[in-house]
């Protein structure tokens, strides 16, 4: 691929792990390296503020979206600003406790256009994103799973839980998920940018309830199928309780794997210090095609957490490759 040509990325996740895909991607754009960003974000959360705004007004949950907007905000007097602003929770001891602004002001602007794309469009301007983000479907819907453990009298028996919140936070082993309703419209936009892209970028996050969904999405599993995009998994530094407990990389990619084995990837980045077993994540990478890339991209004040400069140096060490 010649740097004579635009370089289009896409990330997809939500939360925590797409903020530092995004913080990642956004030092690429600024080094021109990458000349156009899209964040593709999961929409079904149901807790916290973005719950309650989700069950009183039937929107689609807007704080991974916020997220999104605040990771692509600009580093000058502006953009920090607006970072902050859309960021603040609202402290004290009534209704508003809880709330975060940014949620309120996508919400607003939901009510106001009636259009989805064209607020969030609206409120990138306002922050001075530098990027897209955009929801993974138009449809409000629920994650359930299908949890193995939670019956003392029948261990291997599986029940069904149904919600982000509780999925994430079960007791029992997770061995699939899907949504509710099972075909959610495709956002149209989220679609044509994967088609359009030359780099997809999916994870890190948590992986039941914030990776593996875009999967789901009908619309959005068929773009990521057919794009000529190369796409690149990054990996979780850690197991997530709840969600992952007792998890490896490999296990995080099998799992990916088992949900869309059709899926063709280009590259799994993983960090060098949370892999055990080189040889067996390679093997598992090499299963789907993909080659294996192991770099120092964790904080070093928390094992839980993406560096966001040493992840940006990794990406552009797979994107300079090609």
């Amino acid at each position: 691929m010649a740097r004579d040509t635009a370089q289009a990325a896409v990330a997809l996740g939500g939360g925590h792990g797409l903020f530092a895909t995004l913080s990642a991607l956004r030092r690429l754009e600024a080094d021109l390296t990458i000349d156009s960003l899209t964040a593709v974000v999961t929409v079904a959360d149901n807790g916290g503020s973005s719950g309650r705004l989700r069950g009183e007004f039937g929107v689609l949950p807007p704080g991974d979206l916020r997220m999104a907007l605040a990771a692509l905000c600009g580093d000058d007097e502006w953009g920090r600003t607006w970072a902050e602003v859309v960021q603040h929770r609202f402290a004290g001891e009534g209704d508003m406790r809880g709330h975060v602004v940014g949620n309120l002001l996508i919400v607003g602007l939901w009510e106001l256009m009636g259009d989805h794309v064209r607020a969030l469009d609206w409120v990138g301007r306002l922050l001075g994103a530098q990027g897209r983000v955009l929801p993974m479907a138009v449809t409000p819907m629920d994650i359930t799973a299908e949890v193995r453990g939670l019956d003392p009298g029948d261990p291997a028996r599986t029940t069904t839980v149904r919600g982000q919140v509780e999925v994430a936070t079960t007791d029992g082993d997770i061995v699939s998920v899907a949504l509710d309703p099972p075909s959610p419209q495709a956002c149209t936009e989220s679609v044509d940018a994967i088609l359009d892209a030359d780099w997809v970028f999916l994870g890190p996050g948590s992986w039941f309830t914030s990776v593996i969904p875009h999967l789901m999405v009908p619309g959005l599993r068929e773009a990521l199928v057919n794009t000529s995009a190369r796409l690149v998994v990054v990996l979780n530094l850690e197991p997530q309780e709840g969600e992952t407990p007792g998890f490896g990389p490999e296990d995080h990619l099998a799992a990916l794997f088992e949900h869309a084995p059709e899926l063709k990837i280009h590259t799994v980045l993983a960090d060098r210090g949370s892999v055990a077993h080189p040889d067996e994540l390679e093997r598992v990478a090499a299963s789907a095609g993909a080659e294996l890339v192991l770099a120092d991209v964790a904080a070093d004040d928390a094992t839980d957490r993406h560096d966001h400069a040493r992840l940006a140096a990794a990406f552009e060490g797979i994107v300079s490759r090609v």
